[in-house]
C-alpha cells in the first residue's frame, strides 16, 4: 500500500439516494438496507453506518464485507444492548474497499479516532497500533516493541510498522530471538566497558535466546552481523525460514507428534503476519508519528518567545482546508500543557464563503469564540492561526467584532515557518531547533491533518460539528 491514507477513495455508494426518513417502516427499511448489502463485494472492507442526516453512526471492518454488512438487518439480526439501537437510526451505508483484512483494521481505527461515532465503543482513545523499532545506533542495537516511535531513545533506530497484530507481533519476536539472539534489556552496553566481563546475564542467555553483551560474551562485530541478518529477514519475505519450518511441522505431524507439530503451526503463522503493517509514510498514525516534543520545556519557550508574564497552559490552534469536491473545511484542535486534548477538537463547515481563507478563518474566529467574547466562557491563553500576516490580520477582524479580546494570537506561516504577532508588523524568525516554535509546528500540523484526514466523511450534511 503506497498511497496516502488521506486520499484513500470516497466511500463507495450502490445504488440511488435513499427514499426520504419517515416514508418507509422500520421493516422496509432494513429490507432495502439487506438488498444493498448483499449486492456488495466480498472483499475487505469498512463499512460506515449513517442516520437520516448522513451523520455517520458506527465503523466497522469486514473481511467480507457482502456478509458482515447484511448480517446487520436480517429479520433476527441481535447486535446486543449496545448496538441493537442503532437499528433505529440506520437510513443509509457507504464502504470503503480494502487490499487486505489488515488494512481494514488500520482504516477502521483510523475513522474511528478522528469522527467517534455514537456507537463505536472501540479505538476511541488515543492507544495506537504497535511498531517494532532496532536501535542501530547503539554499539549492540535492541530489539523493541512500542507504540511511541519517536520517542528519543528511538533517535536513528530502524522503524517498522504499525503493525495491525500486537500479539502475533509480541510472538513472532520470541521466536527470531531464539534465532538471532538479540537483546531486547533496556540496559545501556557500551562496547568501551571494561566492567562488563563482571556482570552476569539473565536467564535468556542461560536459555540461547540471548548472546548477553552485556556480559561481554561477544563481540561488537558478530553481534552487528546477528542484527543485519535480522533486520535483512524482516525486510523479505522468509520463504526459507517458513519453508523449513512447515517442513518440520509435517515431519512432526507424520510422527504423531502434534503438540510440536501445532506449536510450529502458530509459529509459522505470527511469522506470517508480520506482513500484516503498513508503512510509516503511510500517516495511519500521525499521533504517534509526530516528532517528539517536551511538553513542558516547549510551552516555556514559547511563552519567553512571546513575551507573556503568565505560563501558557491552552493552546488552540485553526486551520482551513479546501477538500475534494469544493468544500471548505475549518480545524481547531486543542493542546494544554502541550499535550492534545482531543475531546475538544472540532470540525466546521464553511457557511458564508467558498475558496477565500480570509473569510472562512473570519467565521470559524466567530462561531469559535463567540462565547468567549460575550464574557461567557475563557480563552485559551494563545490561539494559533495557520498562515501568515493575512491570515493573522483576518483573525483579528474577527476578534474586533466581539467585546472581550483574546490574550494573544498568533500566526505560523508556512515555508519559512515565521511566527506573527498581534499588533507587530515584523515576523519573529526561531530557529529550526527552537522547542517553542517546534510546539507550534507540531499544533499546526495536527490542525492540518484534522482537517484533512478522511475528507470522504465530511461531504455530506450535518457531520461537521458547530
Amino acid at each position: 500500500m503506497q498511497e496516502d491514507p488521506s486520499q484513500i477513495d470516497r466511500p463507495r455508494r450502490l445504488d440511488a439516494p435513499p427514499p426520504p426518513w419517515g416514508s418507509e417502516s422500520q421493516a422496509d427499511r432494513l429490507a432495502r438496507l439487506l438488498e444493498k448489502a448483499r449486492a456488495l463485494p466480498r472483499a475487505p472492507g469498512v463499512y460506515l453506518m449513517q442516520d437520516h442526516k448522513g451523520v455517520v453512526l458506527y465503523i466497522g471492518k469486514a473481511l467480507k464485507l457482502r456478509e458482515r454488512v447484511s448480517s446487520y438487518f436480517i429479520p433476527s439480526a441481535d447486535l446486543g444492548p449496545r448496538k441493537q439501537p442503532m437499528l433505529d437510526h440506520v437510513h443509509d451505508f457507504e464502504f470503503l474497499p480494502c487490499d487486505s483484512e489488515w488494512e481494514a483494521v488500520l482504516t477502521e481505527a483510523r475513522l474511528v479516532k478522528d469522527t467517534h461515532p455514537r456507537f463505536n465503543a472501540m479505538l476511541r482513545d488515543d492507544k495506537t497500533w504497535p511498531y517494532l523499532a532496532i536501535t542501530l545506533r547503539d554499539d549492540f542495537p535492541g530489539v523493541y516493541i512500542t507504540r511511541a516511535p519517536n520517542d528519543p531513545r528511538f533517535r536513528g533506530a530502524r522503524i517498522l510498522g504499525p503493525f495491525s497484530a500486537p500479539g502475533a507481533l509480541r510472538e513472532a519476536l520470541e521466536l527470531l530471538q531464539k534465532v538471532f539472539k538479540y537483546r531486547t534489556c533496556e540496559l545501556d552496553i557500551r562496547e568501551d566497558d571494561d566492567q562488563r566481563r563482571f556482570f552476569r546475564p539473565c536467564l535468556l542467555h542461560a536459555i540461547g535466546q540471548c548472546t548477553a553483551p552485556c556480559a561481554a560474551k561477544i563481540s561488537k562485530e558478530t553481534y552487528r552481523e546477528d542484527i543485519d541478518h535480522l533486520v535483512r529477514f524482516l525486510g523479505s519475505k522468509r520463504s526459507v525460514m517458513l519453508r523449513e519450518m512447515r517442513a518440520e511441522m509435517q515431519a512432526a505431524s507424520e510422527s504423531q507428534e502434534f503438540e510440536k507439530a501445532a506449536t510450529l503451526r502458530d509459529q509459522i503463522r505470527a511469522i506470517e503476519k508480520l506482513d500484516e503493517r503498513a508503512h510509516r509514510r503511510d500517516k495511519w498514525q500521525p499521533e504517534a508519528e509526530s516528532f517528539y516534543i517536551d511538553p513542558v520545556r516547549s510551552t516555556r519557550s514559547l511563552q519567553r518567545t512571546l513575551g507573556m508574564d503568565s505560563p501558557i497552559r491552552c493552546i488552540e490552534a485553526i486551520d482551513i482546508a479546501h477538500l475534494a469536491g469544493g468544500e471548505t473545511v475549518g480545524s481547531k484542535v486543542c493542546f494544554i500543557d502541550g499535550k492534545p486534548l482531543k475531546t475538544q477538537y472540532r470540525r466546521y463547515r464553511i457557511k458564508t464563503v467558498d475558496n477565500d481563507d480570509y473569510a472562512a478563518i473570519r467565521e470559524v474566529v466567530s462561531r469559535r469564540y463567540r462565547e468567549a467574547g460575550a464574557g461567557q466562557e475563557l480563552y485559551p491563553d494563545v490561539i494559533l492561526i495557520d498562515g501568515g500576516l493575512g491570515q493573522l490580520h483576518a483573525a483579528q477582524q474577527a476578534f474586533e467584532q466581539l467585546e472581550v479580546k483574546p490574550p494573544m494570537v498568533i500566526s505560523l506561516a508556512k515555508k519559512e515557518e515565521l511566527i506573527y504577532m498581534q499588533e507587530k508588523s515584523e515576523p519573529i524568525r526561531l530557529g529550526r531547533e527552537n522547542l517553542g516554535l517546534k510546539l507550534c509546528q507540531a499544533i499546526r500540523d495536527e490542525a492540518h491533518r484534522f482537517a484533512q484526514h478522511y475528507h470522504h466523511i465530511l461531504r455530506r450534511k450535518k457531520t461537521v460539528g458547530e
